[in-house]
């Protein structure tokens, strides 16, 4: 079983930065494939970002060239940073882990285990 905790989350001014971290505790392999997604009130939950096992990214249009994201595989954190925030970033941010080393997707029933979120709010 898979424990997904992430913190980092907090109110911001437009344009400004946030670094999100997903603290991963468990029996899955650091290997596999971690994302970061986020739900705004009244919408569905969105794909962010992406790494594979080997750690190739991938990013939704709306977050890319500001968004960067990496992982510490040593010791099984994924991170996000967010760089040039936005109003319409304001979401809860939540990471989630699919047990594959290929990613393929922002589907999000794809990912088997997810963390309680954390959230942020940019203002402009």
């Amino acid at each position: 079983q898979e424990q997904l905790a992430e913190s980092g989350g907090g109110s911001v001014q437009a344009g400004g930065s946030l670094r999100l971290s997903c603290a991963a505790s468990g029996s899955t392999p650091s290997i596999n494939c971690m994302g970061w997604f986020r739900q705004a009130p009244g919408k569905g939950r969105e794909g962010v970002a992406r790494i594979t096992g080997t750690g190739a990214t991938t990013y939704a249009d709306s977050v890319k060239g500001r968004f960067t994201i990496f992982k510490d595989k040593v010791k099984n954190i994924l991170y996000l940073q967010m760089n040039g925030l936005k109003p319409d970033d304001t979401a809860m941010y939540y990471c989630a882990v699919r047990e594959a080393s290929l990613c393929g997707s922002f589907i999000p029933v794809m990912y088997k285990y997810w963390g309680q979120g954390t959230q942020v709010t940019v203002s402009s």
